[in-house]
């Protein structure tokens, strides 16, 4: 077994492809541990905005908290029916591609490829920093930690979904368990005592207040918290993802992770208020996540804590699959219409999209370095993305409904909830948010729909240069004249030498005049006298033609400008008939073959397609040791 094979597991052929689908339970952790992870640094993040205020941050996060869980179900319900109109992949950049046309369905691809790496990047510091509250020595290796998750997660995603669905679903349901059960048993806590229960491991004081609550600070939380809501989505964005009949089990999975992350978010803010929990700075060397001072208040440092923490940990630092599972399906989809490279569209060997993956991993990789696997410095540059995709894809359902024949006020209203409070949030987070960093999602948003038509503009030139009218045609009735490299004469040189006589019966050997250096001994009359003696007397004497031996002088030692100039002169002594020119190369095996070849043929090849006349054919005649 090759250690690629051992690493990715093996080839699938096609016929396989039923049995990568995968059903909603495997589902919940393939699509929706950004959703479940989000629950933990949306309110944190929230609640970070409002430390300004003191023990008054913990009654207003409430007012913050409940609008977004509001939000919440008017999405759920919104994207239940984006699932049943485009049962095949329905995300925003389906929908508004059918509904707004070319320009909205670019946006909304760069919202959200924008917002998959940004969810990559803060997922993964969200989890380590959750590492780093329980296990404080780990702190000076954020970063690496971060990297370290990251490739883990690109590993199992280049396996398949479906064995990284299944390898995520053992912590997706040990963390769903955990912290219901936690926040179930701190909200009877806080009933039994009278709304004031006595912390099993008290959290650290809160500040004093230095301002008061104002519309301004609530929005700018509101902002922050809505970074919960940001993995949505993802069900209907990789529907095709899942087994038959997919339309029931997207909506089971959608109503898993709406409901459970519904009932976080809510008892959390809850059971913070409590137990007068709240945010601190990531970068402090005591730093408590909110739910690590939650987990610690109501059950204590024992078993159980570290037991939630782990699930968390691994929760927050997988939260990153379920970019991994989307991006790489939107990213098929929008090269499929030529707005990214091909290669974003070919299934690998394990049937994975894995240029998809393995972009997403690099563009995460690099903010991570960039922001020091950081949570609280990512966190401004979130949900912009996110909820700007919302918008688009409602619109598109408000049109999609509008067009449909028979009555559809129902839907279309639900909708028309749901692209008006998704602009409302929009706003307001892009007011909070802009100058926190916001802008520059703003930048890149518009940068990025750019390079997605500088793409297509390629390929539609591409195309339009290749395009053919009219019947096939015969242009050309001469063979053409044909060069091959000739260095010695070896087995390699022979077999290129047969296989050009048989394109042509005008064929030269054109061998290089020292190569080497100025100080290179070759005798020239031993080279011509050998060839004619091997290869042209046989040839001759048995009535076929033979190939013409040609010594070119190479005086800079570069193979390339010698043979260019030598095509340019037979093009001229016979105008409209083709040259090609056979390259004979050996098979590299081993990577330390390399460092014991120079490559030249390679060389060679790269420059006549980038230099050589268009009647040029350039072919290999590859020896396999």
């Amino acid at each position: 077994m090759s250690f690629r094979s051992f690493l990715l597991g093996r080839a699938l052929a096609n016929r396989e492809l039923s049995d990568q689908k995968i059903g909603w339970l495997a589902a919940v952790p393939a699509m929706g541990l950004d959703g479940l992870g989000s629950s933990s640094y949306g309110p944190e993040a929230a609640l970070t905005i409002l430390i300004p205020l003191g023990a008054a941050g913990l009654t207003a996060i409430g007012w913050v908290i409940a609008p977004i869980v509001a939000l919440l179900a008017i999405l759920y319900l919104s994207y239940r029916q984006v699932v049943v109109a485009y049962p095949s992949n329905g995300g925003a950049y389906t929908v508004a591609k059918q509904n707004l046309g070319e320009g909205a369905a670019l946006v909304a691809a760069a919202a959200l490829m924008i917002d998959y790496v940004l969810n990559v990047a803060v997922g993964i510091s969200a989890g380590v920093g959750a590492l780093t509250s329980s296990l404080p020595a780990l702190h000076p290796w954020t970063l690496e930690l971060c990297l370290g998750v990251l490739a883990l997660v690109a590993i199992a995603n280049l396996r398949g979904t479906r064995e990284a669905g299944w390898l995520f679903a053992a912590p997706t349901y040990l963390f769903i368990a955990s912290f219901l059960g936690l926040v179930g048993w701190g909200m009877v806590r806080i009933a039994l005592d009278g709304g004031q229960p006595v912390a099993v491991v008290a959290a650290p004081p809160l500040g004093a207040a230095t301002q008061t609550a104002g519309l301004w600070l609530l929005m700018r939380a509101f902002a922050a918290g809505c970074t919960a809501m940001t993995g949505v989505e993802a069900v209907s964005n990789g529907v095709n993802a899942l087994k038959e009949p997919v339309v029931k089990q997207a909506h089971r999975t959608l109503t898993a992770i709406c409901l459970v992350l519904g009932l976080l978010l809510a008892g959390i803010a809850v059971v913070a208020h409590g137990y007068r929990l709240g945010a601190m700075d990531q970068t402090r060397p005591d730093y408590q996540s909110v739910l690590s001072q939650l987990a610690g208040a109501v059950v204590g440092h024992g078993a159980i804590y570290y037991a939630a923490m782990a699930s968390l940990l691994a929760v927050l630092c997988l939260s990153a699959n379920t970019s991994f599972v989307g991006f790489p399906r939107l990213a098929r989809l929008v090269a499929l219409d030529e707005y990214l490279p091909r290669g974003f569209a070919v299934a690998d060997r394990r049937l994975v999209f894995s240029v998809g993956v393995m972009f997403l991993t690099v563009t995460a990789g690099v903010l991570l370095v960039m922001f020091g696997g950081i949570t609280d410095r990512l966190i401004p540059l979130f949900a912009i993305g996110a909820f700007l995709t919302f918008t688009m894809s409602q619109l598109g359902m408000v049109v999609h409904w509008r067009r449909q024949p028979g009555r559809n006020l129902g839907r279309l209203a639900i909708n028309a909830l749901g692209a008006g409070t998704t602009i409302v949030a929009l706003t307001v987070i892009l007011a909070a948010k802009f100058l926190e960093g916001a802008w520059l999602v703003v930048l890149a948003l518009p940068a990025t729909v750019l390079l997605l038509r500088g793409v297509h503009r390629y390929y539609a030139g591409l195309d339009r240069r290749l395009a053919v009218a009219g019947d096939f045609a015969v242009e050309e009735t001469e063979p053409p004249t044909v060069l091959v490299a000739y260095e010695e004469r070896n087995r390699m040189s022979d077999r290129a030498l047969r296989f050009a006589m048989t394109l042509s019966p005008d064929v030269l050997a054109v061998h290089l005049l020292r190569l080497a250096g100025p100080e290179q001994e070759e005798d020239i009359a031993a080279v011509r006298a050998r060839f004619d003696a091997e290869i042209a007397g046989p040839l001759t004497a048995a009535g076929r033609s033979s190939p013409r031996l040609v010594l070119v002088p190479a005086p800079y030692r570069e193979i390339q400008g010698p043979i260019l100039e030598l095509v340019r002169k037979i093009d001229e002594a016979t105008p409209g008939r083709s040259v090609a020119i056979l390259i004979p190369e050996l098979v590299i095996r081993h990577w330390w073959e390399r460092l014991l070849h120079s490559r030249r043929a390679s060389r060679l090849r790269r420059a006549l397609l980038d230099h050589a006349g268009a009647r040029l054919m350039v072919v290999s005649s590859p020896w396999r040791d």
